[in-house]
């Protein structure tokens, strides 16, 4: 895990870059969420579970606490959308489709001004471990090991 982490902050050295990812990330993670959740190809069962699962065995593969972590951060997430249906008229989709587009527009400010690529062009592997860089950066904060 640790060596896809100092990959991956190779081209997450600027600061601006990092706050923006710090900002951009989770809500990338959560619309996707959101977007999953409106998808369903099994009676009950979202797209948004069955690709859940796969992401936890693959970051489980890397790092127990890493997986537990995100499994945590994906119960937020069908936390966060259920509370955006009760409260809100607009649409799930609509909502998670709009800050989705807008976090990857930041993504892409971050690294204009890091001046390196997102390192997701370079192995898409890279997608899944960007969440999982903040939370270790969480973690380390707490005294949780990685």
């Amino acid at each position: 895990m640790q060596n896809w982490f100092d990959e991956y902050a190779e081209s997450h050295q600027n600061p601006v870059n990092k706050a923006i990812h710090w900002v951009c990330i989770p809500l990338i993670f959560f619309s996707l969420v959101c977007l999953l959740l409106e998808v369903r190809p099994v009676a009950d069962f979202s797209l948004a579970s069955m690709v859940m699962i796969a992401v936890l065995i693959y970051y489980f593969m890397l790092s127990r606490t890493i997986a537990l972590g995100m499994l945590m951060v994906y119960l937020l997430c069908l936390t966060g959308a259920k509370i955006w249906i009760i409260s809100f008229d607009i649409p799930l989709w609509q909502m998670a489709l709009t800050v989705f587009v807008l976090a990857w527009i930041g993504q892409f400010i971050g690294h204009k001004i890091e001046g390196k690529k997102p390192s997701f062009l370079k192995d898409l592997q890279f997608l899944l471990i960007g969440p999982a860089w903040l939370l270790h950066f969480l973690f380390r904060k707490v005294g949780i090991p990685v």
